[in-house]
């Protein structure tokens, strides 16, 4: 196809200039909406290639939006460049911002002739697990008229669906009384004790919810000295079900196990967070089958995982993207096993031959099905129907 074909050769000519992208957000890793260097890079590539770009969309000084052509058929490529705390890209988005550029730039060149107008939207703040760049993004516009989304996550093997859940990430903070541990406990009010509670009775909770939900946590603070009895400890959780519906049956069930900490010790109990959850990702399954076409034609496969392509993985804010419009989120696979994301090891990975085909593919993979999503008249009459 002489679109395909055009758009392959375009994307070739930024071939390493897109690797080479990659490779400096991953040397340089920046937490969410502090992704000052990442956001300026990939908009300068965009401007370069001649997309109209604008910094610091939505009063998220982070974010972006970058649009090339002009026609009724409107895509969205997201990018996320947010790193993990201490482990750096250990999930992959220095591939996901340069795959995302790369079929933007691919796309872009065949856009006025299909009817296609093509944004990359510069998402941030992925990893913070609530209140992040895609949910603020989403209620303050940037997705308007858009028709379509997409983005490809590197993983150790190629997946189509990932069964990515809901997710709620909130902070618990614990306020007591100091006092002496020896001399004069009886003056103090533990809080740590309050969180240790809260845990067994989190612990005994998960023995009566659902096996695809998942609660789980870190004490950020735990007190100064182990001579004094704690009064102001805190932790962070995370409360994942399958879809939003479940998650807000859940999450006053696991509030309770800390309100019971406060309660039991006398200690202060302050919730905060959580009011902006992920939701679940549901896969478009026209977007899905193009999608898997073009990454076959590229010498990809998509093996049968068994229990893996129905067991909960992780949660992303793309999830209220595609509740919100069609949306795709393929997994992209790195060759990384034994190493898994979230490790330093799958870190490691993100800047390798393997790493680099996996942009490679599924840049060109994302470009395609826009052109496929243009060309098969019954999507796309059906994606712009819905909008």
């Amino acid at each position: 196809m002489a679109a395909k074909s055009a758009a392959r050769e375009r994307f070739e000519s930024a071939c390493d200039g897109l690797i080479d992208l990659s490779h400096r957000i991953h040397a340089y890793p920046e937490l969410g909406f502090e992704e000052d260097q990442a956001s300026s890079w990939l908009c300068e590539s965009l401007s370069d290639a001649g997309f109209k770009a604008e910094k610091g969309i939505c009063d998220l000084p982070t974010a972006f939006l970058a649009r090339a052509g002009s026609g009724p058929l409107h895509i969205a490529i997201c990018a996320e460049y947010d790193c993990l705390p201490e482990i750096g890209h250990a999930c992959g988005h220095n591939i996901i911002a340069a795959s995302a550029v790369g079929a933007a730039l691919a796309a872009a060149k065949v856009a006025d002739e299909l009817g296609l107008t093509i944004s990359v939207i510069g998402t941030p703040a992925e990893e913070v697990g609530n209140a992040s760049g895609k949910i603020l993004l989403l209620e303050r516009g940037a997705f308007e008229g858009i028709h379509a989304a997409m983005m490809v996550h590197p993983a150790p093997l190629d997946m189509l669906r990932s069964k990515m859940i809901a997710a709620s990430m909130f902070e618990v903070h614990c306020t007591g009384k100091e006092s002496h541990a020896s001399a004069f406990p009886e003056e103090g009010v533990n809080a740590a004790d309050a969180l240790t509670i809260a845990q067994t009775a989190l612990g005994l909770l998960r023995q009566h919810i659902r096996s695809t939900d998942r609660i789980h946590g870190i004490v950020t603070n735990g007190g100064a000295a182990p001579n004094v009895v704690p009064a102001h400890t805190s932790a962070k959780y995370i409360i994942r079900s399958e879809t939003l519906d479940q998650l807000i049956e859940l999450r006053p069930r696991v509030y309770r196990c800390f309100e019971a900490g406060g309660l039991a010790t006398g200690a202060k109990i302050e919730i905060s967070g959580g009011d902006k959850p992920y939701a679940e990702m549901r896969h478009d399954e026209a977007m899905a089958r193009l999608y898997r076409m073009n990454s076959e034609s590229l010498g990809r496969k998509f093996p049968n995982l068994g229990e893996w392509e129905t067991r909960p993985t992780g949660s992303t804010d793309m999830g209220n993207v595609s509740l919100a419009m069609p949306s795709i989120h393929p997994s992209i696979g790195i060759n990384s096993l034994p190493a898994v994301n979230h490790q330093p090891e799958f870190a490691a990975h993100c800047v390798t031959p393997d790493a680099d085909k996996a942009l490679r593919d599924g840049a060109l993979a994302m470009a395609w099905t826009c052109i496929d999503l243009a060309m098969e008249l019954d999507v796309r009459q059906g994606l712009m129907a819905r909008r």
